[in-house]
């Protein structure tokens, strides 16, 4: 089966994939006592008054809370069942006596008429935030968690045990695009929330998620020290007033089979992730990968297209460099870790050894996870409507023409993003990156330690060969609390004279996203849609100058098609309780280069775009077009929400269909199998 698919044929399927978002149906609030006469739009505003207003008129604080002088937000989880009962699930406080007395004012709250959808009873589920110590006036705000048309009453038992402090501390959370999904809706509601730069510090998160409360409700009542490891705790773990810090095995074994000549495919990874806390606003995190895999066929061809100089045989796309194991596998060691320091509500400091992502879609022009860890310095400032990151990075060049002596080519990029929410809807983003070298010796170079200058600007005064430099603009508009719309433009070259032309003048160079999300679809709870479409023009992110290319160890910073590519993807997520399960497609058309001509057609970004024929005629596609379709299915279930490990079963179905095959890029339609059981860390990416 060969597709061939038209640019045309792909903008009519984008607008197919964003026109199957629709309003979904509304269900009906419980009707609490004092609100049987108001209507259906002021109901659900009622409830959560009467509720809240009497639970803290009632609450009677314990007497070693009063003494502590406590000053902190609990979060009461409960649901009101189909008979209208109240019934608490979870209170995230280490006071016992707090949590009886909990138990206490809800089991005095009135019976109340129950939750409906389609005219049935139904159970509907609710977070109280109680700010401590307690106001008369904080009133008015239960949220609602989520909406459950279930045929029996939930039966959920929540253990003592739960005590996740990673929640509450200055670390990130790992960056997983499922993950994500599904916390991009409780962001949605922030009046002054910001998404695109990622990894979320925990801290962060909590002004609009409560993770406890999610983690609660899928705990098992273990009580023996093995079932609760394995289910729902880290494995070690040990809190004092002034530190904690866990110990947790990482795992990653996976084993599967594509239609190639390969026997069968296989991950082994083990790691240990070690993190904590030094107070409260000093944070830490290390993990160690050891590893051997072999992969889907053309998975393999793509890591030895992208090999190093010095003789190991591949770099498996976003984990590192590989050396020979068994002959026809590979063995990568790969290790990441930071330090996240909080000093106040403004600033977080962050210096490590891992990833960045900056945008609100799957694919980022900007900056994406695709590419190996790298070492860097990031700042995130805070305060009004404004959000500000600086990220100073170091790459390596590792091929064989620039590497000296053995040793690998460094550079540097400079990176930051100005987030301004305009409205409450509205969020614009500005971002400005560059790259340089250390050509005449120069090192990292001081005038990009400026956090607030333009790069541009500096780099055209320090030489015309001193570094490469590339803004762009972002936007997000957040209809409501389930749908969204975002965009980014990227422009690494632009001639004002060529603009708006139809000669396809090579010197606009430039990348364009735009994507929607709609969240609990269709009234579906936990199903979250994506669609995207993505387009980088030729010989966008090159240079020609060997190394200032926007790239790392062979990889592309941006997009992971690198330039000269249009692309639509598609995406479904869902959850309900342990279980999950994700659908993505990618459909595009890409140009390569023509093995044996020596033209650029301007998709390869490491190559020199002086190396064009001519300047005008350059249209995405162009040289060995190559239709690609990738859909990939994943099932799972989460056995310890602790430490996100997972059981999974996954398939993949490739074509890839090439005007003019190579050894590399040969045309084939490839089907992959793979189970697994994996700590869910990071995304493995081979939509390429």
């Amino acid at each position: 089966m060969k597709l061939k698919i038209k640019r045309t044929n792909l903008l009519m399927l984008f607008m197919l994939l964003i026109s199957t978002i629709a309003f979904s149906q509304k269900e009906k609030y419980p009707v609490y006592k004092g609100c049987e006469e108001v209507d259906a739009e002021a109901l659900k505003v009622c409830f959560k008054e009467k509720v809240t207003t009497e639970v803290i008129s009632k609450l009677q604080l314990p007497e070693e809370m009063k003494k502590d002088s406590v000053k902190q937000t609990i979060n009461i989880v409960f649901y009101v069942d189909k008979e209208g009962e109240f019934e608490i699930l979870y209170v995230n406080s280490p006071y016992k006596d707090l949590k009886t007395e909990v138990e206490r004012v809800f089991s005095e709250l009135p019976t109340v008429i129950p939750a409906k959808y389609n005219n049935h009873n139904v159970e509907m589920q609710f977070v109280l935030p109680i700010h401590i110590p307690l106001d008369p006036n904080q009133g008015k705000i239960v949220q609602e968690v989520k909406e459950l048309p279930a045929e029996e009453p939930l039966n959920l038992i929540i253990p003592d045990s739960l005590n996740l402090l990673e929640h509450h501390s200055q670390l990130n959370m790992p960056y997983t695009h499922q993950e994500y999904s599904a916390l991009d809706y409780h962001f949605n509601k922030g009046a002054n929330s910001h998404t695109a730069v990622k990894p979320y510090v925990y801290s962060e998160i909590e002004a609009y998620a409560d993770l406890d409360a999610q983690k609660a409700v899928l705990m098992k009542d273990k009580k023996s020290w093995g079932g609760r490891k394995l289910w729902n705790e880290h494995m070690f773990q040990i809190e004092s007033k002034d530190y904690w810090f866990t110990i947790d095995p990482v795992l990653d074994l996976q084993i599967g089979k594509d239609n190639s000549d390969v026997d069968f495919t296989y991950n082994n990874t083990r790691a240990l992730l070690v993190q904590g806390s030094l107070g409260k606003k000093f944070s830490f995190s290390t993990t160690l990968y050891e590893s051997q895999g072999r992969f889907a066929d053309y998975v393999n061809r793509y890591a030895e297209s992208i090999r190093p100089s010095g003789g190991n045989p591949a770099i498996i796309p976003g984990r590192g460099i590989a050396k020979e194991f068994n002959e026809d596998a590979y063995d990568y060691p790969v290790a990441v870790g930071y330090l996240s320091f909080t000093p106040s509500k403004y600033f977080n400091f962050q210096f490590g050894h891992g990833k960045n992502f900056i945008g609100d879609g799957y694919r980022s022009m900007f900056l994406s996870d695709n590419a190996t860890p790298y070492p860097f310095f990031k700042i995130n400032t805070k305060f009004w409507k404004i959000k500000y990151t600086n990220i100073w990075m170091s790459m390596r060049d590792v091929r064989p023409e620039v590497t000296e002596e053995g040793v690998f080519k460094t550079k540097y990029v400079a990176s930051h993003y100005l987030s301004w929410n305009v409205t409450k809807k509205l969020n614009l983003g500005f971002f400005e990156s560059v790259i340089w070298d250390d050509t005449n010796n120069r090192g990292f170079d001081m005038n990009y330690l400026n956090p607030i200058i333009f790069y541009r600007a500096i780099e055209f005064s320090t030489g015309s060969r001193s570094g490469n430099a590339l803004i762009g603009l972002s936007a997000k508009f957040k209809w409501n609390e389930r749908f969204s719309l975002y965009t980014q433009l990227m422009l690494d070259e632009m001639t004002i004279g060529e603009v708006g032309g139809n000669e396809g003048y090579w010197g606009n160079k430039n990348g364009f996203q735009i994507g929607a999300k709609y969240h609990h679809a269709f009234g579906v709870e936990n199903l979250h849609l994506q669609a995207e479409y993505n387009s980088v023009r030729p010989f966008t992110y090159a240079h020609n100058f060997p190394t200032l290319n926007y790239g790392h160890s062979n990889q592309a910073l941006g997009h992971s098609w690198g330039s000269n590519f249009y692309e639509i993807v598609g995406i479904a997520n869902y959850t309900n309780g342990r279980w999950y399960g994700n659908m993505k497609l990618n459909i595009g058309e890409k140009g390569f280069d023509i093995i044996g001509d020596p033209v650029s057609y301007g998709g390869d970004i490491y190559r020199d775009y002086s190396d064009r024929n001519g300047d005008y005629g350059h249209e995405i596609g162009q040289g060995n077009t190559t239709n690609i379709f990738i859909g990939d299915l994943q099932v799972g279930y989460v056995l310890n929400p602790a430490t996100n490990l997972k059981l999974f079963g996954s398939f993949t179905y490739r074509s890839f269909d090439a005007e003019n095959e190579n050894p590399i890029w040969e045309s084939t339609n490839s089907t992959w199998f793979n189970v697994g059981l994996r700590t869910d860390l990071f995304d493995w990416n081979f939509d390429f």
